[in-house]
């Protein structure tokens, strides 16, 4: 069976609308979408973007189905001359977006759309379903990642929402922070090594015993040198036997502190703070003060910065559920919104306050100024593309920013005084793929080099230091404008009686 085509993993009532686009001589008006987040999870004040490699794929693929394809899911004869055109419609706009480990805040376009309407109208779903999952799991990996200094290893595969989820989730977890991976596929597609040692069925398979225990350790050690060495000492007793057997067979195969590859043990039951302190003590009272600390179980941030507050003699963490299914906040919320049409702004108004969206093609620059530890992103701010704001940040002339909700709060960057770059590149230009091509530790780097920008107030897990994230004047203003003359609208609306 061949792979499916994800560019048809859709909404059906993607197609009903284009068909009334269709069939109404809409389809070719420009529009612009804007695919963004209103709220991070779990309290954060921004998250991480990854996914846009997948979603330049996804558009890509889009009219690359066989002619019946269509009438599987839209069937009859009053489908048949829009199948026709659907079978051979490809994207033909500009896409815009996001590097992958960018962070972003809300409200910020993560993605831009923009081209021919009935094209960017049906990449919604794909689109969301693709970024949703791949941000969910890399803003959880940062967090995770952030609660310690040490190295986290991801192996969550087992509890993922499917092989895809489980494939570039782990790759998103690279990305935000996670030192390693255990799923192979994600290793052999971006060319990293996967990792991973042993289960207690490996030990058990020696038999219940002791002295199976040992056996087990001794066949692997055998079965493994030159490589990285991590025994399992818990499945029968860490203290009494694992963390001894552990020793014994070390030694029995000449494995010390000289050894260059690397060794240790895993701990993955019991209370881990309280056995890490044990282990560690007879490590090191056996010589064996380079053996590593690897912990597992059911591990997150909050319990990862707990062990650490109690003095846990640990040297690395694995994490599983917590990062694979993003296991706090499993439903990322980005969403997919028009907000230009034929050359004018639009915007959804909503009883809601937090739906209110910012209409017109935008922009967005990271102000940056240089201190005594370095160049420190200082704001952004999302500007109509060619607005006044625009201007002057283009040509590093002074401007001035307002928060959006008080008028009274506001920062002027003077000329000389920053830089700035664009968070948004073009990576879709007519319908092709110009995308820039980076490895997996690439991404990995910038998104390491983003986060150390920030202050260390605006990276903290509890209660972050807020970030100023604008919008420019003009783009208030034509805000302000439409919604005006909606509620004028709205108000003198009537029916016939």
């Amino acid at each position: 069976m061949a792979l499916p085509n994800h560019a048809y993993c859709s909404d059906k009532y993607q197609y009903t609308m284009g068909k009334s686009f269709y069939d109404c001589g809409r389809k070719d008006e420009i529009a612009v979408f804007n695919m963004f987040y209103r709220k991070a999870p779990e309290n954060n004040n921004w998250a991480v973007v990854c996914g846009t490699d997948e979603v330049i794929e996804m558009i890509c693929n889009l009219g690359k189905m066989p002619a019946d394809f269509y009438e599987k899911f839209l069937p009859g004869p009053d489908y048949a001359e829009f199948r026709k055109y659907l079978s051979t419609m490809k994207f033909t706009g500009n896409v815009y977006a996001m590097r992958e480990g960018e962070i972003a805040f809300p409200n910020q376009p993560v993605i831009i759309v923009e081209g021919p309407l009935i094209e960017a109208q049906v990449l919604e779903t794909p689109l969301l379903c693709i970024m949703n999952h791949q941000m969910a799991v890399a803003t959880k990996a940062s967090r995770v990642c952030r609660a310690t200094s040490h190295p986290v290893s991801e192996f969550g595969s087992r509890r993922a929402h499917g092989p895809w989820a489980a494939t570039y989730g782990a790759k998103a977890a690279i990305i935000a922070g996670c030192a390693s991976t255990s799923n192979i596929l994600t290793g052999v597609m971006n060319g990293v090594p996967s990792t991973g040692t042993m289960a207690h069925s490996y030990v058990t398979s020696y038999g219940s015993s002791v002295e199976g225990e040992h056996k087990a350790f001794c066949d692997y050690i055998k079965t493994h040198r030159g490589e990285n060495l991590i025994l399992l000492i818990d499945t029968y007793d860490t203290l009494k036997c694992g963390v001894l057997n552990a020793i014994r067979s070390f030694r029995e195969n000449g494995i010390d502190d000289s050894y260059p590859y690397g060794y240790g043990i895993r701990l993955d039951s019991g209370d881990l703070a309280y056995l890490s302190v044990k282990v560690r003590k007879i490590l090191d009272e056996h010589g064996m003060k380079k053996c590593k600390i690897f912990a597992t179980n059911s591990l997150d941030e909050y319990l990862i910065t707990d062990l650490e507050r109690q003095g846990a003699c640990i040297d690395s963490y694995g994490v599983g559920d917590a990062i694979a299914t993003s296991k706090a906040a499993p439903c990322f919320g980005n969403v997919y919104k028009l907000v230009q049409i034929g050359g004018q702004p639009v915007l959804k108004r909503s009883e809601d306050t937090i739906k209110l969206i910012n209409p017109g093609f935008q922009i967005t620059y990271r102000i940056i100024k240089k201190e005594e530890q370095g160049e420190v992103y200082k704001a952004d701010v999302t500007c109509l593309r060619g607005d006044s704001i625009a201007k002057a940040i283009e040509a590093g002339e002074s401007f001035e920013i307002y928060d959006e909700n008080d008028i009274f709060k506001h920062k002027t960057f003077e000329a000389g005084s920053y830089t700035f770059r664009a968070l948004q590149e073009t990576v879709i230009r007519n319908g092709e793929d110009i995308s820039e091509k980076r490895p997996l530790l690439e991404k990995k780097a910038f998104y390491d080099d983003t986060l150390a920008h920030f202050s260390p107030s605006e990276r903290r897990l509890i209660n972050p230091h807020y970030y100023k994230v604008d919008i420019s004047k003009d783009m208030h203003e034509v805000k302000l404008g439409i919604l005006e003359r909606i509620n004028k609208e709205i108000e003198n609306f009537r029916i016939d009686e």
